[in-house]
This record gives structure tokens, C-alpha cells and sequence, in this order.
């Protein structure tokens, strides 16, 4: 099937009643046949059958053989983390999400664990890599400056120096890009955002093939139960159907504000990866469908007041996440990026006049016309 059809055809098939929404199973507990007979589910936290619908999908619609979904983004990216042991040793990019730096700098030193920050993950030598590198962890586009990484490249040096090879895709979503397909072994997602698509739940994938990693993964989601709960992956599945319509108009938008923006007086630059003059333009249309419903972009703060613009937008509501189908817009600096030392904001770019737009699904004139109408007011 394909991708769309897929999108609403995936999952699991109710067996009992043949409902058209898989049933959604709020049970905790489950009873067995007997004391030496046991049927696949026993506890939620172990498995559930709504839970265990929404994995399959997930993992239908990758192209991959497993995926765990977790209570949010961040849980994916811990149960990831749980194959690191100490003394082990991970390169980061250079401008991942807030959490993840946040989880790496205060989380990963008392494991004992060590990490290093890769400003360009496209001109890094493996070769040159310590013996100690256990994993690659990349975002491709980054988050908040849409840098782009060649992920076959990374994965295949990667590969040949036994690295494991994680992508967090949430930009993306499988609909626009398969990091598995080029290369990666395990894949992360904060399924609060595309997925889900509505900016209700908090929820988390993590996808893989190997069965290997499968059983280890499956001890350490079970013993830290950051599990996702059965009434949230309803949902997530819910969102999964209308995912490719979604993703669609969210790129449309972005691509026809990023082209807005790009020569606009009350702009200095503009990071998408749609745009030909993006610098991982090429990279992005060889290994991905599209670049995503999220742009950034750096405010001319000497003729436009950034406050005054962002309590001018109208449809643009200022506020974290990406996504759902509204409009957000976020600096990064002080909104997403906050756990990152000034000095190092600075080193790599997440200025305080850097604003962070997630298009959403409305007419693309509305969101343009309701930035240059925030622009105007914001003239100095």
C-alpha cells in the first residue's frame, strides 16, 4: 500500500467486533487462562492492545520490522540512551533540541558517560573518532537552525566503525524522510508534534529493525515504564490518518513564508532547507520528499521591535512545539534552547533575535498576510 493508504489502513485489525477504529483498551490489568498459560497481554505497562496498534502502524508506515511508543518525545530519546554504559561515548549535533542537551549535560555525566558536540556531521572524519564512541545522534533538519546531514554518509562510517546510528526525525515524520532506509539503525520521534497533529497529547516513538536491540529495548521500557497510555495512542492513531494531508499544506505554507521572508526588510536570514539557497538544499532533496513545516528565521531588531511583533500576530500564537495544525512561532533562545549557556547560543547561532515558525494548515495568504501585519506594527 502506500503511504496515505497505509496511513489509515496500518495497525492492528479488531478481531471481536471488527470495529473501524481500533477499540481503545483502558484496562490496566488482564486476566490469563490459567497458572502455566499466559496470552499476550497481562499489564498495560508491559503491553496494550491500543498501544500495541499504534506501534504497529508506526512501524508500517517506517518500512521497520519494531517501534516502542513512549509518554512523550523526550521518554523515546531516554529509552535510547538506556544502551549507553558507562564509560561509553556519543557525538551529538551540534544544535539538538533543548531537552536532548539538556539530558546530555546533566544526565549523561552522572552515568558516567561522555559526549561530544560535531558542528559538521557531513565533513567529520570517523576514522579520527574515539575508541569510545559507542553512538551517533543526529537531527536532520536540526532544531532550532535547520542544518542539514547527509544521513547514508554518517551512517555507513558510522557503521564501519561499530557505531550505532540514532536520527531523531520529528521534523519530518516518515511521510518525508526514512532514516532507516538510509542507513540508521534506530530512529526517534516526538510524536506530540506531526504525528499526533493537534496539540493535545505528549507521546514518543522509537523504531528500529534489529531484534536484537528489540529485546534489550523491551526489558528497559518495561522496567522504566515511560509507556504511552492507551486513550493517547488512540488518539496518535487518529492523527496518523490525516498525517500525509497534513504534512502536505504544513510544507506548502512553510515554503511560501520561508520565500516571503527570505527578501523582507524585517528579516537578516532565513533557515529552511526548501529554499535553493539553503546550504543542505541538495543534501535534503536527495534524501527526504520535502523540508518540513518548520522554518527559522533572524529578526532585523534595528528597525523591528521582536516583542511588539510577536504580541501583534493574530493566527500566530507565541508559543512552544510544532506540529498541530495552528500556527506557532517560538525564539528558541529563551523558549526552547534555554538549557543551552549563552555563550554557546551564541557560538552557534541561536541568537536572541531568532524566531522559530511551524506553519500550520490554514490558507497560506491569512499566514502570510498576519506576519506583514505583525511586521508593520512592529516598526521601530
Amino acid at each position: 500500500m502506500q503511504y496515505a493508504t497505509l496511513a489509515v489502513h496500518g495497525g492492528l485489525q479488531d478481531d471481536s467486533h471488527r470495529a473501524v477504529a481500533f477499540p481503545l483498551y483502558l484496562s490496566s490489568t488482564f486476566v490469563q487462562p490459567d497458572s502455566e498459560h499466559f496470552q499476550s497481554y497481562a499489564y498495560s505497562r508491559s503491553a496494550n492492545p491500543t498501544r500495541a496498534s499504534t506501534e504497529r502502524l508506526i512501524a508500517e508506515l517506517e518500512g521497520a520490522r519494531h517501534a516502542f511508543a513512549t509518554s512523550s518525545g523526550m521518554a523515546a530519546n531516554a529509552l535510547v540512551f538506556e544502551l549507553l554504559e558507562k564509560g561509553d561515548r556519543v557525538l551529538l549535533s551540534s544544535d539538538v533540541y533543548g531537552g536532548t542537551w539538556l539530558f546530555a549535560t546533566k544526565i549523561f555525566e552522572k552515568r558516567g558517560i561522555a559526549f561530544d558536540v560535531v558542528e559538521d556531521f557531513n565533513a567529520y572524519d570517523f576514522s579520527q573518532a574515539p575508541a569510545d564512541v559507542k553512538m551517533v545522534f543526529i537531527e536532520s533538519p536540526t532544531n532550532p537552525l535547520l542544518t542539514v546531514t547527509d544521513i547514508a554518509k554518517v551512517a555507513r562510517a558510522a557503521k564501519a566503525r561499530g557505531i550505532l546510528t540514532v536520527v531523531d526525525n520529528t521534523f519530518l515524520t516518515s511521510c518525508l524522510q526514512k532514516p532507516l532506509d538510509l542507513g540508521a539503525d534506530i530512529v526517534v520521534y516526538s510524536a506530540t508534534k506531526y504525528y499526533a497533529g493537534h496539540s493535545d497529547l505528549l507521546a514518543g516513538f522509537v523504531v528500529f529493525n534489529d531484534d536484537a536491540l528489540y529485546e534489550r529495548l523491551r526489558i528497559f521500557s518495561k522496567a522504566l515504564g515511560g509507556v504511552l497510555d492507551p486513550f493517547d495512542a488512540f488518539l496518535v492513531t487518529r492523527g496518523v490518518k490525516t498525517l500525509p494531508l497534513r504534512m502536505a499544506q504544513h510544507e506548502k505554507n512553510a515554503l511560501a513564508i520561508a520565500r516571503h521572508l527570505e527578501h523582507h526588510p524585517a528579516v537578516e536570514t532565513v533557515f529552511y532547507p526548501g529554499l535553493a539557497s539553503h546550504p543542505g538544499h541538495d543534501i535534503q532533496a536527495r534524501q527526504a520528499k520535502g523540508s518540513g513545516g518548520v522554518l527559522s528565521f533572524q529578526l532585523n531588531e534595528t528597525a523591528f521591535d521582536l516583542d511588539r511583533f510577536v504580541t501583534s500576530l493574530r493566527l500566530f500564537a507565541f508559543a512552544v512545539s510544532l506540529g498541530g495544525v495552528e500556527p506557532l512561532i517560538c525564539r528558541p533562545a529563551t523558549m526552547t534552547h534555554e538549557s543551552y549557556a549563552p555563550e554557546i547560543q551564541q557560538k552557534l547561532g541561536i541568537t536572541r533575535n531568532l524566531l522559530r515558525l511551524a506553519a500550520g494548515i490554514e490558507a497560506t495568504e491569512d499566514l502570510i498576510a498576519d506576519l506583514d501585519q505583525a511586521f508593520e506594527k512592529a516598526k521601530r
